[in-house]
């Protein structure tokens, strides 16, 4: 039975957010089975899978992310969709229908195409983030603890991975910083080169400051101290990150011991002027200070920037930054497409083994059949009442073997021929396709030639083109 790939999914292009949340599939626990009675689980076991293979579906990976959930299914025909969409709509207390509009539907190619940009990062809303691959990564990890894929899934996410990596090393398409925080970062990294001997402080507690002492740390980054008016605030922030609070009272007192100040409060006015700065540059004897304002409206008055060894960027000289390295990045996104394309036809050509070969397995193991068959005759002859035999006798025994052996191999090809030349437009083509494929005429020709060029006629089912297996 010749099976399919199918990637039914919805994400931030199809669905609103609180689609993408009704219907999340991270952290969903499936109901038990109906019919088994209930017993304790093992912890240790792995959960059960949220679609269970079967007839419809014989393999199956499941990604959910906040910006999208995809299901990668391998079944054998359309009714292999329709399973999934009634799954997955059932798990979350929906209807199909319901679930229908929202959902992108790839087969094939399309669908190995679709996973390649999904791994390489060309499908999220942020144009090259690497988070994407680990969480494909780990949702081929479950799939594989739970008995849920197979030789088409486990091909088809390795290479998805070998994709990502090769558009990685190739292209330029993670380089550049595309948000606020990591530009912020990435900018005090052009002033000060290696950071581990640099310390920051943080100027706000709030989400974009958790982001930028994220980048920070990452960075390699020294120390962080975090200083906001909810001391607490401060505190709970400074532990994520092994760092220190600050009590916002004492942030001039303590501005002197930080290379890097990224400021993100909601202050009506300004928190920081140059009048207050210049008592901190005597106590560092004017090292420099990066200072990062992302507060809108402004934490740092543009005063500070006419101080000497100061370098102070607000959030538009940051979006700059983010607008230009965007357009890099779509430029190397280019790049990578191609060579998503590229690997995607790759992989269409191991798909297409698949098919042929169980043929050619069952070639063989019906030549070896009839061989077996009929060299268990020939033997018996040989021995047949106990008589001895010379040379002659065997040679003529094993002549017949080879002859009846020859005739029941090519039975069912001469037949096929037989009944094909009743049929007037296709036995010249069937002929000259035996005779190609069988290479009857002794012609040592290149691979390539073995190709049928012409257009089949109409009503023919006879295939485009054969390969001789040279």
């Amino acid at each position: 039975m010749t099976l399919s790939i199918y990637l039914i999914g919805l994400n931030h292009k199809t669905a609103p957010v609180e689609v993408r949340e009704k219907f999340a599939l991270a952290g969903v626990c499936p109901p038990p089975p109906e019919d088994l009675p209930a017993v304790e689980p093992d912890p240790d076991a792995p959960p059960p899978p949220l679609f269970p293979v079967g007839k419809h579906l014989r393999e199956v990976v499941v990604l959910s992310t906040c910006n999208r959930v995809e299901v990668l299914a391998v079944g054998p025909g359309a009714e292999t969709v329709e399973a999934v969409l009634e799954r997955w709509a059932g798990l979350k207390g929906a209807t199909a229908d319901e679930l229908r509009p929202y959902v992108y539907i790839h087969e094939q190619l399309e669908a190995v195409q679709h996973l390649y940009c999904v791994a390489c990062s060309l499908d999220s809303m942020v144009l090259g983030e690497p988070q994407i691959l680990g969480q494909l990564k780990d949702a081929y990890r479950k799939a594989v603890a739970q008995n849920a894929t197979g030789v088409i899934c486990n091909r088809l996410l390795h290479k998805a991975f070998s994709v990502a990596k090769r558009v990685r090393t190739e292209t330029a398409i993670g380089g550049s910083a595309v948000s606020i925080s990591y530009a912020a970062v990435e900018l005090a990294k052009r002033i000060f080169g290696e950071m581990h001997d640099r310390q920051a402080m943080l100027i706000g507690a709030g989400e974009m400051a958790e982001l930028a002492a994220t980048h920070l740390l990452t960075s390699g980054i020294q120390k962080i101290f975090v200083a906001n008016r909810t001391l607490e605030r401060a505190v709970h922030l400074a532990e994520q990150f092994r760092g220190e609070a600050v009590p916002f009272e004492l942030l001039h007192e303590r501005l002197h011991e930080v290379d890097i100040i990224i400021s993100s409060t909601g202050a009506p006015t300004a928190i920081l002027k140059a009048k207050d700065l210049k008592p901190v540059l005597k106590k560092r004897r004017n090292r420099p200070m990066f200072f990062i304002d992302i507060a809108v409206p402004r934490d740092i008055d543009p005063d500070v920037n006419h101080l000497d060894n100061v370098y102070l960027y607000d959030i538009d000289d940051l979006n700059e930054v983010v607008e230009e390295n965007l357009a890099q990045r779509q430029g190397e996104a280019v790049k990578a497409r191609g060579i998503v394309a590229q690997e995607a036809v790759k992989f269409g050509i191991w798909l297409k083994s698949l098919d042929l070969t169980p043929t050619i397995k069952d070639l063989l193991d019906q030549g070896r059949v009839l061989g077996r068959r009929e060299l268990a005759k020939t033997l018996k002859r040989i021995k047949a009442n106990g008589k001895t035999h010379d040379d002659a006798d065997v040679e003529l025994a094993l002549e017949m073997l080879v002859d009846s052996l020859v005739r029941k191999l090519y039975s069912q090809p001469i037949t096929f021929l037989k009944r094909r030349a009743e049929e007037e437009d296709s036995a010249r083509r069937y002929i000259d396709i035996t005779r190609r494929m069988f290479n009857l005429d002794d012609e040592r020709v290149p691979p390539d030639a073995h190709q049928d060029r012409r257009p089949p006629r109409e009503g023919c089912g006879a295939c485009n083109h054969v390969d001789s297996g040279d």
